[in-house]
């Protein structure tokens, strides 16, 4: 999944940035409320971590903006703000979950995915498809019972078609969802990764809709 991470603070960004890359997220970081606006209006995201205290536009402000413009992408408060008017005021101004600073990566990462897991309409931590199971905090995918061993871009992939399972996926709503600003992919990158996954999970486990684009197999 792709995440829009607004934090003005330099080394809790870069370590946030990186952590997150290590448990597989793409992380996109932005460090003022005028460049995250603007890379919410152009890009594609799957969650958004917001800090409140942010330069040239504050947080709760890129809330409200992008509550009103319709999109419904989950968002995480970061913040060391931790009165109980704070709390209140991002909840009910549409965040989704409310952490207070310090936080320990493990925790954020838990909570990245329960609100993945709301948005995608799923209470079970684990996402099954026909004899795949697929556990997203363990990154850990078996085939009637036995691992299949993937790459980190193969999990991301399939994480995403799965997530997305009866709708067909554009290459573009691939892309967006598993390639960062600072990811460079090779133009034919996410073919391979599919046709591994085929090697892997079986040929007709993946459908090609010719000129349009990819799902799972019902």
């Amino acid at each position: 999944m792709r995440i829009l991470l607004v934090e003005d603070d330099p080394q809790l960004g870069d370590g946030l940035t990186v952590g997150l890359r290590q448990v597989g997220f793409a992380v996109d970081w932005v460090k003022d409320g005028t460049a995250a606006d603007l890379a919410l209006t152009t890009e594609s995201y799957g969650m958004l971590v917001l800090d409140l205290g942010l330069p040239k536009l504050s947080g709760m402000e890129l809330l409200r903006r992008l509550r009103s413009r319709g999109q419904d992408l989950p968002v995480l408060i970061l913040t060391a703000r931790d009165t109980i008017f704070d709390k209140i005021s991002g909840l009910d101004g549409g965040a989704d979950d409310f952490l207070v600073k310090p936080v320990a990566l493990d925790e954020l990462t838990a909570r990245i995915r329960a609100l993945t897991r709301r948005a995608a309409g799923r209470a079970m931590p684990l996402i099954r498809h026909r004899a795949l199971t697929l556990d997203p905090a363990s990154r850990q995918v078996t085939l009637s019972d036995e691992v299949v061993d993937l790459s980190a871009r193969e999990f991301s992939v399939l994480h995403t078609l799965l997530e997305n399972a009866g709708r067909v996926m554009t290459r573009a709503q691939i892309e967006s969802s598993i390639y960062g600003w600072r990811d460079e992919p090779e133009s034919n990158a996410l073919e391979v990764h599919i046709h591994h996954l085929r090697r892997k999970l079986g040929a007709d486990f993946i459908k090609t809709l010719r000129g349009v684009g990819y799902t799972v197999a019902k």
